[in-house]
């Protein structure tokens, strides 16, 4: 697992503001081993393995982020992993992006 310091500082950027961006705990946002977050209001998830989970790297992290437009190809080539009615974070990273590079 990568664990690069450029990364882990990006990736705290990146995952506190999309708390910000879309508060709540309906998804779970892993990108390991840089973090996880619950975001997007709606059902509360609590305990156990959530219902709506998505999973990256850092590195696919940093390119959404920059690069929001790619969601759909990113989950489709698997770099993405969104499983759940609510997992679809296009939005939410189109959202955040613009912040980002404010």
């Amino acid at each position: 697992m990568e664990n690069d310091p450029e990364i882990r500082i990006q990736a705290k950027k990146i995952l506190d503001l999309i708390k910000l961006v879309a508060p709540g705990k309906s998804i779970e946002l892993r990108v390991p081993p840089y973090g996880a977050i619950q975001c997007v209001a709606g059902s509360n998830h609590r305990r156990g393995t959530p219902s709506n989970s998505v999973e990256m790297s850092g590195q696919t992290l940093v390119r959404l982020i920059n690069e929001p437009a790619l969601w759909s190809s990113l989950c489709e080539s698997g770099e993405v992993r969104a499983s759940g009615l609510l997992s679809d974070l296009s939005n939410v990273f189109a959202q955040a992006a613009v912040k980002y590079r404010a």
